[in-house]
Formats: C-alpha cells, structure tokens, sequence
C-alpha cells in the first residue's frame, strides 16, 4: 500500500469534484469535497516560513480562508508539528489535510484543487511518494458548464481556450517528466466507463479497488448534486452523458470556431474530434475581423496574468474570495 498523497487537479467543470467523490468513498482515503487551492492561494506569499512572523501571518491568513476552516484544522498542533519537520509551504498545506485525514478515520489524505498542475515539481519534491490525477474535458464542454454556471463570467471563448491549452500542455509535461507518479484522465471517459476508470485510477494509486466507490457514499454532497443535475432518482447512478457535446446546444457558432481553431491541434491529441462550423460571408468576416482579434487578446491577458501570478505571488498572487 502507498500511504503518500494524492492531488486531483485540472481545470474547474473538468470533472475534479466527481473523482473526489470516488476516491473519498474508499475506506483509505480522505478528500474533502471542497478545493482547498491552497497552492494557488497561498504558496510563497508570506516570504520564509522559518520566520516566526511570516509562519504566524499565513497561518492567519489560512484560518480566516473558508476551505481551510472546512478541514478543521487545531492552530496549536499546526505549530507544534510544523516546528518538527521541514518550514515551507508543502509542509504546513500537508498538515492540514493530514489531520484532516486523521479525524475521517482514515490513513492517506488527498486534495483536489483547480490548477494544482502548475506546482507538480515541487509537490513531488516535497514527497516522492505523491500522486497526481488530472482531470481533462472537451474544452467546448467545459466552457460551456462553466458558463452555466457564472453567465458574465470574465475572459469568455478567448480566456477559456487560454486555461485548457495551459492546463494541456502541463498535462503533457508533467506526464513526461514524472510517469510514474502521473496521470491523465478524460472527464468522458470517467462518465462512459466509471468502474474501469477507477480500477485504473486505484491501480495507479497502489489501492486495491473497492466497487462502493461508485455510490459515492463519501462525497454524499457531490453524489446528491449529480444525480439532480442529470434528473436522476435517488440511489441510481449519479452519472450522465447527457453532457457530453452539450455544448452544440449552448455555445453559439463564432465560440465553437474559436476555441477549435485555438486549440484544435492539441484537442485532436486528447481525442476531441472538431465540428464543422458553417458560416455566411458575413458571419466569416465577423468572425475573422472582431470574434478572432477579441478572444486572441482575452487569451493574452489571461496567459499574462497567470505569469503574473505565478512568478510574484507576494505581489500580484490570487486571492481567495
């Protein structure tokens, strides 16, 4: 058995929730339903944590951050344990999830945050032992859930090409450079072929493979938001493939020939096949003259502010709600 941690990431509406479910209803492993993001939050913020006072205002931070509350996290036993072991980043979010794991009963922790991709260099430095699942859905799909569910959200087609090619190509990378320690799974193929996807996913994780995960009766939360989303009857599977090409009904033609255009190649590679998008002569020089040119700066910007990000967290770092 491999008690070492284990990260679910991906981008949001990519299925990230729903693996927790899985895993968090097998009786070794503890994940909770929330993201905690507390590598994209807080990661390198506060400076040196070997500092007193660097360590004393993230942990601060941390307590007054509604993800990290959820985990019922003991300041006093924080403190105590981090002066123990090594005074960084990986050492103080690791506490955190390994109480959490502690009060569930159960031996191997694991977090699911949006993302978490970026940092896989240094959460496999931090333990070799750690695993990483990431989640990859059809980006038409996943832009069209995500709407769903924020209307005005910022960055429309040209941000939402931006975060798949990103997340991608990580997806990629890090595959390469940590085979044994990675793995890529698409969200259809979750939906399609849940108990062989999850005999894989065990299998990658070193545990044995336990047929209760698919009630997902430890994530009753997220296995109850399922079922209503799909109009399924309490007690059958929470699955559907209704959503899959859902976006054919949702997004209008200009968004689909953007994000194919885009990203067509490296979705071709992940086994998206692209749709045929007809359009007048009107349509194609709006298309090339104004949906194009506005999306590509959307992308700009978003691929900027993530640079931003993620080279001066102290400065221009996210922040949680």
């Amino acid at each position: 058995m491999n008690d070492g941690p284990i990260y679910i990431g991906g981008l949001d509406r990519s299925g990230k929730t729903t693996m927790q479910a899985f895993l968090a209803s097998h009786p070794r492993i503890a994940i909770p339903y929330a993201g905690s993001n507390l590598w994209s939050f807080f990661y390198a913020r506060y400076g040196d944590l070997s500092k007193e006072q660097n360590f004393e205002r993230c942990l601060a931070a941390l307590l007054s951050y509604s993800h990290a509350v959820a985990l019922n996290p003991d300041p006093d036993r924080i403190r105590r344990e981090f002066r123990q072991g090594p005074a960084d980043y990986a050492r103080l979010f690791a506490l955190l999830h390994e109480h959490y794991a502690e009060q569930q009963g159960k031996p191997r922790w694991g977090d699911q945050s949006g993302l978490i991709e970026t940092y896989a260099g240094h959460l496999f430095a931090a333990d070799p032992s750690a695993k990483l699942i990431h989640m990859v859905r059809d980006p038409r799909d996943r832009y069209a859930a995500s709407l769903a569910r924020a209307p005005k959200g910022k960055g429309r087609a040209g941000g939402a090409a931006a975060r798949w090619l990103y997340s991608a190509r990580l997806a990629e990378r890090n595959r390469r450079r940590f085979p044994d320690r990675y793995l890529v799974v698409r969200f259809e193929t979750m939906v399609a072929q849940p108990e062989q996807t999850l005999r894989q996913v065990c299998d990658f994780l070193g545990e044995e493979y336990i047929p209760s995960m698919l009630t997902m009766d430890g994530s009753p939360r997220q296995r109850d938001k399922l079922a209503r989303t799909a109009g399924r009857a309490p007690g059958t599977s929470p699955l559907s493939q209704d959503f899959i090409g859902g976006f054919r009904q949702s997004l209008s033609a200009g968004d689909i020939a953007f994000i194919q255009w885009a990203a067509g190649k490296k979705m071709s590679q992940y086994g998206y096949v692209l749709d045929p998008v007809a359009f007048s002569a009107a349509e194609t020089l709006h298309f090339w003259l104004v949906n194009c040119p506005a999306n590509l700066a959307r992308m700009a910007a978003w691929r900027g502010r993530e640079e931003a990000h993620n080279r001066l967290p102290a400065l221009l770092g996210r922040r949680p709600d």
